[in-house]
């Protein structure tokens, strides 16, 4: 009898232990599944962008490296704002932490002005002016497309779910 109390025993205890761990392989996964779709995101985005600016070998050789700076200014600035945001989130919505989201916002588009203007300069060093104006137009139009296809699939899902 004692013999089997301890089997059970063990057999919780484990139960107990691994529970965490295979919530925190599951989360892992998730995780890594996130960011395979993120970099598959980003893959078609540059595809998109190089193929609307239709670049000579010349010009993509210089391009992309600086395309990949002003990309990765872009996303920290984003990532900083969501953080922000989220932060906020928690706090009680009184006029006093309402202005100050309100200014913090206002000053996360002037950061992204900023950086738009000083890579416009980067980039005209390196291609036309037709081809820089295409570049931040590509990234809007690349931006909507995907919203739209994300909306479409939701709308989609819920059609499929309805009787």
């Amino acid at each position: 009898m004692k013999r089997r109390n301890l089997i059970w025993l063990i057999m919780g205890f484990l139960s107990m232990v691994m529970a965490p761990a295979r919530h925190a392989i599951a989360q892992d996964a998730a995780q890594e599944d996130a960011a395979a779709k993120q970099d598959k995101i980003k893959a078609l985005e540059l595809l998109y962008i190089s193929r609307e600016l239709d670049l000579t070998s010349e010009e993509a050789e210089k391009f992309w490296p600086v395309y990949k700076k002003y990309s990765k200014e872009v996303n920290e600035l984003l990532a900083e704002r969501k953080h922000k945001a989220k932060e906020l989130k928690g706090q009680p919505r009184t006029d006093a932490v309402a202005e100050e989201a309100l200014d913090k916002e206002l000053g996360y588009e002037r950061k992204m002005l900023e950086i738009k203007t000083r890579y416009k300069q980067e980039f005209m060093k390196i291609l036309p002016a037709r081809k820089v104006g295409n570049i931040y137009r590509s990234e809007r139009e690349f931006r909507a497309m995907m919203i739209r296809q994300l909306k479409e699939r939701k709308d989609n899902r819920m059609l499929r779910k309805r009787p």
